[in-house]
């Protein structure tokens, strides 16, 4: 008999909800195959079935609240029963209310009758503009007499209502008893003004930054950098680089490499603290900042000490796409050591980065400006940028911080020494 448990669901997340089971008991399921989805506050994630053979028994059910390696469920060995070919919409019951309506969506996965199976393209729609709620979500949405019309389209795939989207919605002053509407009602809107409900992935990152401004002493240091040297370098590569590895080479690279070598140099930046300890890593886990079409989240190279330029490379791009696709994995977003973030590709000069907890350091990139330099006493036009490194001054000192910038300075003006580890 083989265990199928929840696996672990990253930094600051603790518990995840039982979504939907993609397969019932008693049917073959292959090795590796989608079994159960799990929400978070941060992503829906998939759990595979660890070994072939016969979904055994289901330890928890939708809807139930689970812990990283809780009990989902058992596979045995042998053959069961092929699941039926029908594409009904996953997650549509329709959880018990007041005014329950079959044209929801669809019947119960135990009811003793089924219609006959439909094929639905898109995002299954309720009455109202709303999509269809996850089974965590239906099950809360019956026990506050809240239907899907009031709450609207969802955050969670293809616009369907998640758990977080209804805590949201209880939790908004709108919500409050009607005995006590003028105290809590949102302001008026005036003309021109339109009001938008905050995203599960917006509302967790204000959240996590004000966590941050609260926890960390945060301090910003800045320095300049001429990109002269690294540009050169790529201009001269970047075609027989491209070539040979089958990626393009780009400026982050330049930087990871930089940011790894001052991390090594100055371990403090890349450790953090957990109570009275600080606990210092013997390994980079490099976090890029990426944009996505529901906000900035930041994936993390993983043993970025070791990875090659092309590696690099090819890595956030990666995550690039995925991020446009959605289609980032929660373990993907969790366990950096220390971030970089890029505004200069939205063409900010100067900003102070604010640190990812429990990170201790972020380093902000900015735009290439062309400025008038004093080089060997002469007045020379070079490519410029700003660097500004943000560090919590709890367990960063100024001294620190300031050589860290430094080195990184020292290493995109002079890129041989990313070659030769100086």
């Amino acid at each position: 008999m083989t265990e199928i448990l929840v696996p672990t669901l990253g930094e600051s997340v603790s518990t995840a909800t039982v979504a939907r089971w993609m397969k019932k008991a008693g049917e073959s399921v292959a090795a590796d195959e989608p079994l159960v989805e799990l929400e978070t506050d941060k992503v829906t994630v998939e759990v595979n079935a660890p070994a072939a053979g016969v979904l055994e028994a289901i330890a928890a059910d939708e809807g139930a609240e689970v812990e990283p390696g809780a009990l989902l469920g058992t596979i045995s060995a042998g053959e069961g029963k092929v699941s039926p070919k029908a594409t009904e919409v996953p997650g549509t019951e329709k959880p018990p209310a007041p005014k329950a309506s079959g044209a929801t969506a669809g019947n119960p996965a135990n009811a003793p009758k089924v219609e006959e199976p439909r094929t639905v393209s898109g995002p299954v729609s309720v009455p109202g503009g709303g999509h269809a709620p996850l089974p965590a979500a239906a099950k809360m949405m019956a026990e506050n007499n809240v239907s899907a019309d009031q709450i609207g389209a969802g955050t969670a795939k293809d616009g369907r209502i998640s758990k977080g989207d209804v805590q949201d919605f209880l939790a908004r002053p709108a919500s409050a008893p009607a005995a006590k509407p003028a105290a809590k009602a949102p302001r008026a809107l005036e003309g021109g003004e339109e009001r938008v409900k905050m995203t599960r992935l917006r509302k967790t990152i204000a959240n996590r930054l004000k966590e941050a401004q609260n926890t960390a002493a945060m301090l910003t240091t800045f320095n300049e950098v001429d990109m002269s040297a690294v540009m050169s370098l790529r201009s001269e590569y970047k075609d027989a680089f491209e070539k040979k590895l089958g990626t393009k080479l780009g400026f982050m690279s330049f930087f990871v490499k930089a940011c790894v070598a001052a991390l090594k140099e100055y371990p403090a930046v890349n450790a953090e603290i957990d109570g009275d300890d600080i606990v210092y890593k013997n390994f980079v886990h490099m976090g890029i900042a990426v944009g996505g079409p529901n906000g900035l989240v930041v994936p993390v190279l993983r043993n970025a000490d070791q990875m090659s330029f092309a590696d690099i490379e090819k890595s956030i791009a990666g995550f690039g796409k995925k991020a446009r696709d959605g289609q980032l994995k929660l373990e993907e977003l969790s366990g950096g050591s220390f971030t970089i973030t890029n505004g200069g590709i939205y063409g900010s000069l100067l900003s102070t980065p604010i640190l990812n907890p429990p990170q201790s350091g972020i380093l902000g990139m900015h735009s290439i400006k062309e400025r008038a330099m004093v080089v060997g006493g002469k007045i020379e036009v070079r490519p410029m940028m700003y660097l500004a490194l943000s560090y919590d001054h709890r367990i960063v000192d100024g001294k620190e911080a300031v050589s860290f910038l430094v080195r990184v300075k020292e290493s995109l003006e002079d890129p041989r020494r990313l070659l030769l580890d100086l």
